[in-house]
């Protein structure tokens, strides 16, 4: 097979001889005919399946072809460090057409945007927040630069659609077609999602059943065919349990190890001389890790989203040049930066879900004759666990599929004052136009805007819409900066040593009561405090040895794990092992932890068990939404105010069996909302900006699993009485 003639020759020319490739791969050969016909599309591949070239190589022959001029083409990626990467690869392809490429982000100088406005580049990298910030700034004729736009691509497209910045997206695209008065074409990338043809439908927003679309994956065979193939599920519905297969290749590898400090034993021990890159669930950790192998003589990198952009650096480019070194990361490394020649992938306890793990695992095996492999690290029962259960799932061929969050009621508070930023008024009968009918942004957004007017942050004068004073005041700093950030990040105190940013800590580590210096960990390094500049929000630093803490606020509102993974778990604690390689230590741990919990795991049910203290727990098995949502429709038999997790739901003491029955009875046709802390509502970004009743009802929406929640009030549960 030959390099497709559908292609440019010129660009065919250079894919032969520079590259230095005789054919294509699969996917990259399947994407032409859509892609060149003007379709939109979803391009399926495993990490470092080829998915850029799939998509540029066609863009940018019809870009040749059909003689298009200006900024034609945007490519949007969800992190900056990814489109750090790609622009290299990008440039160089559009240069064999005589075309240019350009990147425009948060970190990009203003020097570099004046030269992108005075002249255009033909595609253009950059994130959904810089590309709403180009919309609505008073230096970028935004009509004008976007009027050859043709086509978006949207790198890592299921990292949007399964949280807020996904609606940021699709409502800030609708915008843009709006001003560029031409449909667009919408391409995706996407390694891992188990419900492809949903979130094709989802990227076309507005043009869902209007436009041509496709989901081109021709790799899906054996394991991923099992996730390609399953029903397509809704917000919080249940995916239907595959029967168990025979593990996806892959070298995947399960200990038990007790500690960070025993992880970091490990690490240093096994695989010298390699590149290993260490995936941690938290900054402190990552931290604290990075800080023990230094001491222990390892070369370690850093990446985490509260290091500075330097730090951040130095572990890209640690993936690119480094040998013999260990790079540690949260999620910030996980989507597709090239990650070069890495050998090995360790996971300390286990990831948020298997999509997650799938790209993780992506990171390895790319040099011909070497495996794809990840050695799991896990700190305590709990870890191991879910380590067991989650690779379990991931063995049967089952991945979450991307559901968007429901009722994104902040969103559409924020995409108003946005537009009417953007267009100085907007005609209180029209702003419904700018988003083509797409779902929440149309007429359910009504009593937002009455909202909006009610409470100052739009006027409304003259039949037209403008920002108000309650928007200036709260959202106007810095030329209305805050309004481009769909999410809210706790504040952070900036930390310094001299003019050198090392990264940002949380200020409760500079309040809390301490006896002697204060010193923080960042960086993998020790810092003692110098000088503190409250209003400033700065710290000031200088190294020492020993000592430091590290330290980050959350959140507050997280969702656990999903009742498919959480259900997995309760089958290894039943006796099924994940088909993995599963060392001595952790075979050990498994026994003690189906030995601990044998009066609490049932297959053919749940239970619900008076523990020591008199004390009773439903072990539902079910997952955080699930369990949220059971407890809020159960609240006569359940303890007020507790604190929801995956695993089991705390019941009145004073419970029997005749009432358990009595507040069953009908409860899967009569499920409630799970209630609202105030502090989660006080985390949603815009939440202010809604009626309170409205911010209540989004976030309600969001903790429930009402499918899962039904699946077992459904089953059968029995009392158990634990031995002494």
């Amino acid at each position: 097979m030959s390099v497709p003639d559908a292609l440019e020759p010129a660009l065919v020319h250079h894919i032969v001889n520079t590259l230095g490739w005789k054919e294509l791969r699969p996917l990259q050969e399947a994407a032409i005919a859509p892609l060149t016909a003007g379709d939109d599309a979803v391009l399926l591949a495993p990490t470092a399946g080829g998915k850029t070239e799939a998509a540029c190589f066609p863009l940018l022959s019809r870009m040749h072809s059909d003689r298009w001029s200006g900024t034609s083409v945007v490519y949007v990626c969800p992190l900056k460090a990814l489109l750090n990467n790609l622009l290299p690869r990008v440039e160089t392809y559009a240069s064999w057409l005589g075309r240019t490429a350009a990147l425009w982000h948060g970190d990009t100088p203003s020097g570099a945007r004046k030269r992108i406005l005075a002249a255009r580049p033909d595609v253009l990298l950059t994130t959904p927040e810089s590309l709403e910030a180009m919309l609505v700034s008073v230096n970028v004729d935004h009509t004008s630069f976007f009027s050859g736009l043709r086509t978006v691509v949207v790198d890592e497209v299921h990292a949007f659609a399964g949280d807020d910045r996904g609606w940021h997206l699709l409502a800030v695209l609708e915008r843009l077609q709006r001003v560029v008065g031409r449909s667009l074409q919408r391409v995706g990338l996407s390694a891992t999602v188990g419900n492809p043809d949903e979130l094709l439908g989802w990227l076309q927003g507005s043009g869902q059943g209007k436009r041509p679309g496709r989901v081109v994956a021709p790799h899906l065979t054996g394991a991923e065919a099992g996730a390609r193939g399953q029903q397509a599920v809704g917000a919080g519905q249940q995916a239907p349990a595959p029967a168990a297969v025979s593990a996806p290749p892959g070298d995947i590898q399960l200990d038990y190890v007790g500690s960070l400090e025993n992880a970091a034993t490990v690490i240093s021990a096994l695989h010298r001389g390699e590149k290993r890159l260490v995936f941690c669930e938290s900054r402190r950790l990552v931290e604290e890790l990075g800080a023990t192998l230094r001491a222990r003589g390892v070369t370690a990198f850093l990446s985490h989203a509260s290091l500075s952009l330097d730090e951040r650096r130095r572990a890209e480019t640690a993936f690119a040049e480094a040998r013999d070194c260990v790079i540690i990361s949260t999620s910030t490394l996980e989507l597709g930066i090239d990650v070069g020649d890495l050998d090995r992938v360790i996971q300390i306890d286990a990831p948020a879900s298997v999509a997650s793990f799938l790209q993780r695992l992506g990171r390895t095996g790319r040099r011909p004759g070497t495996t794809r492999n990840c050695l799991f690290l896990t700190l305590d029962e709990g870890g191991l666990l879910a380590a067991a259960g989650l690779l379990l799932q991931w063995s049967r061929g089952w991945v979450e599929p991307v559901v968007p969050p429901p009722e994104p009621r902040h969103i559409v508070a924020q995409q108003l004052l946005a537009l009417c930023l953007q267009e100085n008024s907007v005609g209180d009968r029209l702003w419904q136009e700018w988003w083509n009918g797409l779902g929440p942004f149309g007429r359910p957004a009504e009593p937002i805007v009455k909202h909006l007017v009610a409470e100052g942050y739009l006027d409304h004068d003259g039949g037209l819409l403008f920002i108000g004073p309650e928007a200036e005041r709260r959202f106007g700093h810095r030329h209305f900066m805050n309004l481009t950030a769909v999410f809210t990040a706790p504040p952070q105190f900036t930390v310094l040593q001299g003019r050198t940013e090392i990264g940002r800590t949380d200020p409760s580590l500079l309040t809390e009561q301490i006896n002697g210096p204060r010193r923080l960990l960042l960086a993998g390094r020790n810092w003692q405090v110098t000088y503190i500049d409250w209003r400033r929000k700065r710290c000031f630093v200088e190294p020492v040895d020993d000592g430091g803490k590290a330290k980050w606020s959350g959140t507050g509102f997280g969702q656990g794990a999903s009742y498919e993974v959480t259900r997995a778990v309760r089958e290894v604690l039943i006796g099924g092992d994940p088909p993995v390689s599963l060392t001595q230590r952790a075979r050990n741990s498994l026994a003690q932890a189906r030995e601990s919990f044998l009066e609490k795991v049932h297959p053919g049910g749940t239970l619900i068990v008076r523990e020591a203290g008199a004390q009773l727990r439903w072990w539902t098995w079910a997952g955080h939404r699930a369990n949220a949502t059971i407890a809020a429709t159960l609240e006569g038999v359940t303890v007020p105010g507790q604190r929801i997790n995956d695993h089991w739901i705390r019941l009145r003491e004073d419970l029997t069996p005749q009432s358990w029955k009595a507040a069953l009875a009908g409860a899967p046709d009569r499920l409630c909302l799970p209630s609202v802390d105030e502090r989660a509502v006080r985390g949603l970004k815009f939440g202010d900006a809604l009626p309170p009743r409205l911010a209540e009802a989004t976030l309600s929406a969001r903790l429930a699993d009402l499918h899962a929640a039904t699946a077992v009030l459904s089953e059968p549960a029995w009392f158990v009485m634990m031995s002494p």
